[in-house]
């Protein structure tokens, strides 16, 4: 039975994905605008997070905010961090959105202290549904998931991004994929933060590696991949930061169940990817 808190969230989360469904057939229409280099935002964006927000603030009206379209906003009475936050991606995945790629989705987490408490990854074209709790374990429409049981990196599926802000550090990246391809069965690029960690969670992907994220990209996601029984950290193995903070250059994420993190990182680390952050 999921938590009341959930409960809300998943009905944030539905009527979100609900104004993203209904804008699907008029993407010609919508407006566009380019927050930064290849990387874009529409009004639905926008319509989306209303709708998630209205329908948290309407149970939890003293909470923080913190959403990709919306920036930080105190809840009332709040002063952020200070307060239960909501880290909200009204729809993650918004190049695949807008060009009819069927891969996006809503996520919301709850953030206490910096850690994820509560999270939901919503896909509204599939109508899958990946709920997580702290110390609870995660479902995907409601039965438990677990991540994979791969041992090491031969055979492993393989997830990444190349983010536009980190384009500098291609080459670096893709001599990482080069290594990573030697002994991985492949290497996927989905174009979603939240999604890949969700998939991370339930097994249909091994690992996942990214870099320049912000925490409404992974928030709920990496909640999901711990209580999956996976390890969620950075490109060093450590702990993530907060995550009821926004960072200015984004942050780093590896996730994948205990034996195969330590692999990946080795060659992340021996590549030359991680010495291109320094």
């Amino acid at each position: 039975m999921l938590k009341p808190v959930v409960n809300v969230m998943v009905k944030a989360a539905r009527a979100g994905g609900g104004v993203l469904l209904r804008h699907m057939n008029k993407l010609d229409a919508l407006n566009i605008v380019e927050k930064d280099r290849m990387d874009y935002a529409s009004e639905v964006d926008g319509l989306a997070e209303e709708a998630v927000v209205k329908e948290l603030r309407r149970a939890y009206p003293e909470y923080a905010v913190l959403g990709e379209e919306g920036g930080a906003q105190k809840g009332r009475g709040a002063a952020l961090p200070s307060k239960p936050t909501w880290v909200i991606d009204p729809l993650d995945g918004t190049s695949n959105y807008l060009h009819g790629w069927p891969h996006w989705c809503v996520s919301i987490a709850l953030v206490e202290n910096g850690e994820p408490q509560h999270g939901v990854v919503f896909d509204p074209l599939r109508n899958e549904l990946f709920t997580a709790s702290r110390g609870s374990g995660a479902a995907l429409n409601d039965r438990r998931i677990r991540v994979s049981e791969r041992k090491e990196l031969a055979g492993a599926m393989l997830v990444t991004g190349f983010p536009p802000r980190e384009r500098v550090r291609a080459g670096a990246q893709l001599e990482c994929v080069r290594e990573l391809l030697r002994d991985a069965e492949d290497i996927r690029r989905t174009g979603s933060a939240a999604l890949d960690l969700a998939y991370v969670a339930c097994g249909r992907a091994d690992a996942y590696f990214e870099s320049g994220l912000q925490p409404w990209d992974i928030a709920a996601g990496a909640l999901l991949v711990r209580e999956a029984g996976g390890r969620v950290s950075d490109f060093r193995g450590a702990a993530l930061s907060r995550l009821d903070v926004a960072e200015a250059r984004g942050r780093q994420v590896v996730a994948g169940n205990v034996r195969i993190v330590d692999p990946l990182l080795r060659a992340i680390q021996t590549s030359g990817y991680l010495a291109s952050f320094n």
